[in-house]
């Protein structure tokens, strides 16, 4: 009973969350407390519940809150513009060199962990470069998610967070040993934009231009731009005299982040208490940035509140434990034990059916429960289910950012998938590989 209850739990919530039907939020609070009440649970035991689940997240959510807040401030003082106008003055005219060049812009951008920033800046700076030498609005779409996958292996983009949620662990200690595989990623990445290049290259050579296509092209090469009044306002909180400082500050706040001297959420409210007031001097201004980046922190702060509810419910009505019982008896023996890489293997498809908050917070701890009987370290299945799992974000229907990518970019989720799709699913099989070498998955 309490295993068919925690199925049907998880199922509901996930079939809520692709329809849309509910937000995280709502469906993570009140499908569990109403399986709870089910169970025979009483107000005490769901206080215990709650309390149990929040404690557990505390943590995730205050770095979370003050990381956005720290990264969406130093992004309007300019702190990523010098490098993202440096490159895109070096790459003009080479095919090889401006596919290359999305991938530093968009890997500069991302250090914020937003994917929705990512595309804000990467694509209306690169579109009408790429309009000019005819290539491919889908291959910048195609490289901006690939790295959008690689940044998000941050602790403060929404996967690992999700994921130490799950865990119960500080999302920068669940990152440092990822460090060496995301620096490789950025380097296979590189790689993956030079090959992209010269294909496109290759293809714009191939190709016989027609009046038709030429007047094609340049419809489609009407600029992004803001218009005059908001442009303004962005030149007006831009702040060139502190960039250096700036730029020094976020490394030591990110080397601080690295050592764990400090709790990560600490380090963030302490970073953004003195970064804030030397880049913005009166109260108001001030405000205007906290307020200005408050509704992404808070709705991030929000859901993962919400899922410590539910893993608290899960955990403490015993429906977690029974789930993964009842699937060791149903699946065939042999696999069980790999179940986590076999997810891992397909963590890109299942991205097409899942939402993030579906996958890290529904299919995650079921797997992780029943491998970690198997003698499987947690660390290792959760580093599977993410390294197999992060690459695809950005091809998934129910990801806002992506159709904001989509729209900046002008092309459609149809043409997005059948471009990219493929490209995106072989390179995080290759990532899986090469955790595997490092050993930083396996069973």
């Amino acid at each position: 009973m309490v295993s068919f209850i925690g199925f049907l739990t998880i199922i509901t919530i996930v079939t809520l969350l692709i329809t849309k039907k509910l937000s995280p939020i709502v469906a993570m609070t009140l499908i569990p407390v109403a399986a709870a009440l089910i169970l025979g649970s009483g107000v005490e035991e769901l206080t215990t519940y709650f309390q149990d689940g929040i404690d557990s997240v505390m943590s995730v959510v205050i770095m979370f809150i003050f990381a956005i807040l720290f990264f969406g401030m130093m992004q309007d003082a300019g702190l990523f513009d010098p490098i993202i106008d440096k490159v895109i003055a070096l790459t003009k005219g080479n095919v090889v060199l401006v596919a290359m060049g999305t991938i530093a812009i968009a890997i500069v951008a991302g250090l914020d962990g937003s994917g929705a920033s990512t595309f804000l800046i990467t694509i209306p700076a690169l579109l009408p470069l790429y309009k000019r030498l005819n290539m491919s609005p889908l291959l910048l779409m195609l490289l901006t998610v690939l790295s959008v996958g690689v940044m998000n292996l941050l602790p403060w983009a929404g996967p690992i967070g999700r994921a130490a949620t799950v865990l119960n662990m500080d999302p920068v200690a669940l990152w440092r040993p990822l460090i060496p595989l995301q620096l490789i990623e950025i380097v296979l990445l590189f790689i993956v934009g030079a090959l992209f290049g010269l294909r496109e290259k290759k293809r714009i050579a191939q190709k016989q231009e027609s009046t038709a296509a030429s007047e094609e092209i340049a419809a489609a090469a009407e600029t992004l731009e803001m218009d005059e009044e908001e442009k303004a306002f962005r030149d007006s909180l831009k702040r060139p005299k502190m960039l250096w400082f700036n730029i020094i500050f976020t490394l030591l706040l990110i080397g601080t982040l690295m050592s764990g001297v400090l709790p990560s959420g600490f380090v963030f409210m302490i970073g953004l208490s003195i970064a804030l007031p030397l880049n913005y001097r009166s109260v108001d201004e001030q405000m205007g940035r906290i307020k200005e980046h408050a509704p992404n922190a808070l709705m991030m702060a929000g859901i993962i509140l919400a899922a410590g509810t539910f893993l608290g419910i899960l955990e403490g009505t015993g429906m977690l434990e029974e789930m993964a019982s009842g699937l060791v008896n149903i699946l065939p023996g042999l696999v069980v034990p790999y179940l986590h890489m076999i997810i891992g293997f397909f963590g890109v498809p299942f991205d097409l059916l899942l939402s993030t908050d579906a996958y890290y917070f529904a299919l995650v701890p079921i797997v992780e429960q029943i491998v970690s009987g198997f003698g499987v370290e947690s660390t290792k299945i959760i580093y599977t289910l993410v390294v197999g799992n992060i690459i695809g974000t950005m091809v998934s229907p129910f990801a806002p950012a992506l159709w904001l990518g989509l729209g900046l970019a002008r092309v459609e989720m149809g043409q997005h998938l059948k471009y990219s799709f493929f490209w995106v699913w072989a390179f995080s099989i290759l990532l899986l590989f090469v955790a595997w070498i490092m050993g930083i998955i396996g069973s």
